[in-house]
């Protein structure tokens, strides 16, 4: 049996989820998603979402979660929301930000301009002695790590002194460097 998608889904105040043949929606006060689904049967009863299986096979099985995941994901993004934060770790390293669009200073010949979805809201932290940072929201959480990993993969962190756009609160693996 799968723990993760047996548990139900609560659906916080404010909230509704419809469910139409194989597409599901989630309306909320930031926003609306829908998901289509198959291999997985949902239903709203009660204040809450079920998602169960049409059979034991191993496909069904495989859905059964992923479906209940996402489904969770959606409930919590339209409710509250989905924040990733990134460090800028090195020297003259900047962000900003005018809109949509941002503006970075990694160490290249040229500063790496990305315009990013107007879903996605983002704001550019930048305070003397500390390294900038760059906060990302939505309430689509597979859309604001999609640009928080594009992000990071400009400049990956190094294992030797730690420079590069890592994750607020990532432990990174560092490694000794020559010895004398």
């Amino acid at each position: 049996m799968s723990r993760t998608g047996n548990n139900p889904i609560a659906i916080p105040e404010g909230v509704t989820v419809e469910v139409k043949e194989d597409v599901i929606t989630v309306k909320g006060k930031l926003g609306e998603l829908s998901q289509e689904f198959s291999g997985a049967a949902v239903k709203v009863e009660d204040g809450q979402v079920f998602v169960t299986r049409p059979s034991d096979s191993k496909e069904h099985k495989a859905k059964h979660g992923l479906y209940r995941s996402l489904i969770f994901n959606m409930v919590q993004g339209v409710s509250k929301g989905w924040v990733k934060e990134l460090e800028l770790v090195g020297v003259g390293y900047r962000a900003s930000n005018q809109g949509q669009t941002l503006d970075l200073a990694l160490g290249f010949s040229h500063n790496i301009v990305l315009d990013l979805a107007s879903e996605v809201k983002v704001e550019t932290v930048s305070e003397k002695g500390k390294n900038p940072i760059i906060k990302l929201s939505s309430h689509d959480k597979q859309l604001v790590g999609q640009i928080a990993a594009k992000i990071r993969s400009f400049r990956k962190p190094e294992p030797y002194k730690g420079k590069g756009i890592k994750f607020v609160g990532e432990q990174l693996r560092r490694k000794a460097g020559k010895s004398a």
